[in-house]
């Protein structure tokens, strides 16, 4: 029997609190039903006996207080929500434990914006991880020493999961449940709570954001007129004459910057703009890609496909407005 302690968080989302504990639920009456034991021992565990969510509207009657739990196998880390800073400080009290849990042997698995606690920790330093799209430059800013992988809907090292965006992180408890009972038992929960399971990415579902948090002025202005020419071709060697700055040197500051490469970030607005016009107009896809300044429209099919996880005329057939 594997012991799951879900860990009731302040400013926890109830979702993906009850979500988890439903889903492992399930599980037990599924072995149930074909005559075997039960797998999972579930539990809520928090600084007190109730934790209130959500400015008071729920209350979570915890089963343990942290300090009564010696030995666990798996631990939740819940998804959070309000301001960051504020709630790594609520929750700090539970650093210790989840590090001493963790170097005994327990698997933690962290569910979306969750990993910012777990990050606060120590516990992801130089290890791979996936967080929401939206959250990555503000993750990045805060933890520079976590390898944020952000086209990923899930990462496993060293015994740490995480889990990208909101409700991807049911396909995270999916793996889990695969590597504990078996590609039998997760097909059949991914069926029973309609989950699709063969969702590897959140590509489909990001919108790129460039990484403005940073004090280098000239790399900003760089990232502006990127922006402002969408429909333009723009260089490399005419964004660095246009800044009087060498090639090498502007390449490695703007990397520093923005975590993309010039080339990467003019890819990557364009294909924004790209996925606008696919959802709101009536253009073909071949104008949408001439406006964008690209020629070769089987070579934008590729970095369309490759930042949108999707080919375009697909990507218009799902998100068309």
């Amino acid at each position: 029997m594997k012991h799951i302690s879900i860990l009731v968080l302040h400013d926890a989302t109830m979702t993906s609190i009850d979500g988890t504990v439903q889903l492992f639920t399930r599980v037990n009456d599924f072995l149930s039903y074909q005559g075997k034991k039960s797998f999972y021992k579930i539990e809520l565990v928090g600084l007190s006996d109730l934790t209130t969510l959500n400015g008071g509207l729920y209350s979570i009657n915890n089963s343990k207080r942290i300090g009564e739990i010696e030995m666990t196998d798996l631990i939740i880390i819940p998804i959070i929500c309000g301001d960051i800073p504020e709630v790594l400080k609520a929750n700090q009290e539970f650093g210790a434990w989840l590090i001493r849990q963790y170097k005994a042997g327990a698997e933690i698995a962290s569910l979306c914006v969750g990993s910012f606690f777990l990050a606060s920790t120590g516990l992801l330093d130089g290890k791979k991880c996936a967080t929401h799209w939206a959250s990555k430059n503000d993750f990045q800013a805060l933890f520079p020493k976590v390898n944020v992988i952000e086209d990923t809907i899930m990462t496993e090292e060293d015994g740490i999961y995480t889990s990208g965006g909101a409700y991807s992180h049911l396909n995270l408890l999916l793996h889990i449940i695969e590597k504990h009972l078996g590609r039998e038992m997760s097909v059949l929960t991914s069926k029973m709570f309609e989950i699709d399971i063969e969702r590897k990415n959140q590509n489909q579902f990001a919108i790129f954001m460039g990484q403005k948090r940073h004090d280098d002025p000239e790399v900003l202005k760089a990232q502006e007129f990127i922006e402002n020419n969408s429909d333009k071709k723009i260089t490399v060697d005419e964004l660095c004459k246009e800044h009087g700055i060498g090639r090498r040197t502007f390449e490695r500051r703007f990397k520093k910057s923005t975590g993309n490469s010039f080339i990467e970030y003019i890819q990557r607005v364009k294909v924004e703009v790209v996925k606008g016009q696919l959802e709101a107009g009536r253009k073909t896809v071949n104008e949408i890609i001439f406006e964008v300044g690209y020629n070769d429209v089987n070579a934008f099919r590729e970095v369309f496909k490759k930042y949108a996880g999707m080919s375009p005329i697909d990507y218009r057939r799902k998100y068309k407005i």
